[in-house]
């Protein structure tokens, strides 16, 4: 919605790769590629199978995708009861409305598409004219169709199956049933094409897999997965007669069909249902998608006929609970999820995205057991610290964990979990139940780490050696759960916020306790600005408190939320505080003026919230969302009037971005909308701002600098001579008559006097624009028109006005009179300042002798002297002021 906020608006949204819809192969014929099309809620994505790169992002649609389908040329996505055709894999070249019901089965038929619905109806479309061939429908009751596909070589003939378990065969030319086979008891979930001809495998809900000769209604091979449902079946075209099965579990299973057997299994190829399994054709590569939010490639070279990942895109599993810019660059943004994983996404290309693995207390007996089955998982990141300075060296993240008392230590450049775990070995001998790592944070050199701990203990720890380096108080910090902690940049002070309403300002190195600073509520989290010293602590009561290091002493309150804070972070500038609370807001605080600059709604609410080093986006978390959301700032491109909003503003829901940035043409559509009633026009300067201020024209000095000597400059640009003509020499050249041809001279010609081109301009009867308007001011003033006419005219058009005045150039001593009152008029209202003293100049050194023949005019020249002088005075005595001010600040010894 435009205009829910003046400063942020969406960017792209990070962190898709797929859902629960499964993925889709298409061969693109003048690429020679294959391409890969997953789903991701309102748009797809398309990758290339070489290197799972992403190639476009679809347009978004108005709600969560259902089903997908794709030909050798279109991509075709049902979303509620609307189907719709996308071209290049982005824009919509069809739409296909008439279903009641929402969309779950698509299959393309030649120049047809097939759709079903929930309600079980049919229906055949001609995907170019985009009409209705044929409708049929079942009853729910008997025939609830659940699976889709069409027979090879089989003309004009379909296969439904149902969740009764039954299939039926179906001519659609002639819109007739031509077989019934009974099932197997157990609806069905997926067919699939076999590479022979006339048999399809069918995977039920019970696990059972059948392979049936649909030409003869007989079971060819029946097979039993013990993992339940399945979930997508594939069929390798290389040459092994192998077929893979996906389970609800994520685990893959390879059947060697001539032997009948299960010849490999692949365990925990996905952390949840397999939805999506395709393999390439003649090759032994399978592409797999699941709910998981991962696309993984897998190559068949096993030698026990299982796969090994060969490639794959992966993002959270879980919504983030923290994320933060990683570095100075802005341009990777680590995140923290609720399935204990550490990632980082680049705001560039995902290309550059890191999965830096799933934490761990034993990270080695982890990989050989597998994620799933491993027994010391560590549980979810509930915040983290990360530092550049030395990540090239040793480890530069720690992690806190969710009800557990040891920090972990990650490595960046390794893209693995670090090889410390910290712990202090208090909790040895005494106990530690209940005991968690609540907050930390890293100093600016990378070489320490601070740990705060529910139990009221702060430990410093060496994160090269992972050694204890000491503890502040003496026995501990805060006698509460410590929330908050923070060390400025110059490693002299470290803070501490607690929930006994205290904040601890403490001397780094020696420990010892420097300040104490009590708050009206206890503390929620802090955040701290490193380079301007500025803390934020957010309290248990919705308010913010900004604590400046330097003075210890609070500087500003902000209150206006109605939840629990999830977040804040300060713009790099540190004039900016944005904060996030589960009231679904996001707020943007002022901290120069202490006021409130900008608000909005979401959707969902925002759990964590970081700005970029380099202030361009803005990266946000939400609730139940896998998501990572960029916001631009608007202030870094456009013009943005950051006024104050009033205390009976209501902010607007604004609406979350797609994976897809806007184009530039979709910006300008944006742009066109109407502006909301809460946009504040642009200020815009007076002429004069006030009357005993002298304003300049802040025109070029060639304007006015030069106006006086125009003619000495005009002399000196003349040419010496004038440019010559040649002689035109006649077509004929005439000759003397005689036997021997000579020409005839040219008779000169006398010499005729040159007339002048002298124009005589008091011969001329029209007046110019600027006299009319000079000699319309004798009945009324309006001299400020005057002036801007005259302003408006370069230096020679000035000159030619200013000489024309005079009786002999066209005008007349009222004209000359009334010009002398127009200078009196601006030199009073003190604008132009410098073009009226080039004027004035101008007007005395052309029509001296007239202002001296003429009492009037004599009058009218001692009045314009005695207020021109006034007023220089005043600018000399204030020049002067200020000169003396710059030589005593240079002289002066402070």
């Amino acid at each position: 919605m435009p205009g829910a906020s003046q400063i942020f608006v969406g960017f792209r949204a990070l962190g898709y790769y797929s859902n629960h819809i499964p993925l889709q192969v298409r061969y693109h014929q003048k690429h020679q590629e294959h391409y890969v099309i997953t789903c991701v809620g309102k748009a797809f994505h398309t990758y290339n199978c070489s290197k799972l790169g992403i190639v476009s992002v679809s347009d978004s649609h108005p709600d969560s995708i259902t089903c997908m389908a794709v030909d050798a040329y279109l991509v075709f996505t049902g979303c509620r009861n609307v189907i719709r055709a996308f071209e290049r894999g982005r824009q919509v070249k069809h739409t296909y409305e008439g279903h009641q019901k929402d969309v779950h089965l698509l299959l393309p038929f030649s120049n047809h598409l097939i759709s079903v619905d929930m309600d079980s109806v049919v229906k055949i479309w001609d995907i170019q004219s985009q009409e209705l061939y044929l409708e049929m429908t079942f009853d729910n009751r008997t025939f609830e169709i659940s699976a889709l596909m069409h027979p090879s070589t089989y003309l004009n003939k379909i296969l439904l199956g149902s969740r009764q378990g039954s299939m039926q065969l179906w001519n659609i030319r002639t819109n007739k049933l031509l077989h019934t086979f009974d099932g197997w008891g157990s609806p069905i979930t997926v067919m699939e094409q076999a590479p022979a001809v006339d048999v399809v495998a069918v995977g039920t809900e019970s696990g059972q897999i059948i392979v049936h000769n649909i030409k003869f209604d007989e079971t060819v091979l029946k097979l039993y997965q013990d993992w339940g449902p399945i979930t997508a079946i594939g069929f390798r075209t290389d040459g092994p007669p192998v077929m893979a099965t996906g389970s609800t579990v994520g685990h893959i299973a390879l059947w060697d069909l001539e032997e009948r057997r299960l010849l490999a299994q692949m365990r925990e190829a996905h952390g949840t249902a397999v939805t999506g399994m395709k393999f390439l054709p003649s090759e032994p590569m399978m592409i797999t998608s699941a709910a998981d939010n991962s696309i993984k490639e897998w190559v068949l070279d096993q030698s026990d006929g299982s796969g090994r990942l060969l490639r794959m895109r992966c993002g959270h599993r879980a919504p983030p609970n923290r994320i933060r810019f990683h570095g100075n660059s802005g341009q990777n943004i680590l995140s923290a999820g609720q399935d204990s994983t550490l990632q980082s996404f680049s705001t560039v290309h995902d290309r550059h995205n890191k999965n830096l693995g799933q934490a761990s207390m034993k990270r080695q007996q982890a990989k050989k057991k597998g994620i799933k089955n491993d027994e010391h998982k560590l549980p979810s990141i509930t915040d983290f610290a990360s530092e550049t300075t030395r990540q090239s060296d040793w480890d530069s993240i720690v992690c806190c964990h969710r009800g557990h008392k040891v920090a972990s230590t990650w490595n960046y450049q390794k893209c693995t979990m670090g090889k410390h775990k910290l712990e202090n070995d208090r909790w040895k001998t005494q106990s530690d139940m209940g005991v968690e790592a609540q907050a930390v944070t890293i100093t600016s050199c990378g070489n320490f780490c601070v740990v705060a701990q529910s139990s009221g203990h702060v430990d410093v720890y060496n994160i090269q050696s992972g050694i204890y380096r000491g503890s502040y108080g003496n026995l501990k910090a805060h006698n509460a759960s410590v929330r908050g902690v923070a060390v400025d940049g110059l490693n002299q002070v470290t803070v501490t916020g607690a929930a006994d309403c205290l904040l601890k300002f403490w001397k780094f190195k020696s420990k010892q306790l420097l300040h104490t600073l009590e708050l009206d509520s206890p503390v929620s989290q802090m955040v701290l600005h490193r380079e301007s010293n500025m803390l934020a602590v957010a309290c248990d009561d919705f308010m913010v408190v900004v604590v400046d290091m330097e003075t210890r002493r609070v500087v500003r309150r902000f209150s206006g939320h109605r939840n629990r804070i999830t977040d804040m972070t300060f713009s790099p500038d540190a004039r900016w505080l944005v904060t996030s609370s589960m009231d679904c807001t996001v707020r943007t605080w002022d901290l120069p003026t202490g006021s409130l600059l900008d608000c909005f709604l979401l959707d969902a609410a925002c759990t964590s919230l970081t700005m970029s080093p380099t202030g361009d986006f803005l990266a946000t978390a939400h609730v139940d969302d896998v998501g990572i959301y960029l916001w631009s700032n608007t202030t870094l491109y456009s013009h943005v009037s950051l006024r104050p909003l009033p205390s009976t503003y209501q902010p607007l829901t604004i609406v979350m971005p797609g994976t897809r940035a806007l184009s530039d043409d979709e910006d300008e559509e944006d742009i066109a909308e109407p502006e909301s009633a809460n946009e504040v026009p642009a200020f815009k300067s007076p002429d004069q701002l006030s009357a005993e201020l002298i304003t300049l024209s802040l025109l070029p000095d060639s304007r006015w600098k030069s106006l006086t000597n125009l003619e000495l400059i005009k002399k000196r640009n003349k040419p010496k001579e004038p440019p010559k003509v040649p002689k035109a020499a006649p077509f004929f050249l005439p000759t003397i008559p005689g036997l021997e041809i000579k020409f005839a001279p040219e008779e000169e010609t006398p010499n005729e006097e040159p007339s002048s081109k002298i124009i005589n301009l008091s011969s001329l009867q029209p007046q110019s624009e600027f006299q009319r308007l000079l000699q319309g001011c004798m009945d009324k003033p309006d001299y400020d028109t005057v002036r801007k006419k005259l302003r408006d005219l370069g230096p020679s058009a000035v000159d030619m006005e200013i000489r024309s005045l005079a009786p002999e150039g066209g005008g007349s001593v009222a004209l000359m009179e009334e010009f002398l009152k127009f200078l009196h008029d601006v030199f009073t209202t003190r604008q132009d300042f410098e073009l009226a003293q080039a004027w004035t100049g101008l007007f005395l050194k052309v029509h001296g002798s007239v202002i001296t023949s003429e009492p009037q005019l004599q009058e009218r020249a001692q009045q314009l002297l005695s207020t021109q002088e006034s007023t220089w005075q005043h600018l000399q005595q204030k020049f002067n002021q200020s000169i003396c001010l710059i030589n005593y600040l240079k002289s002066a010894t402070l």
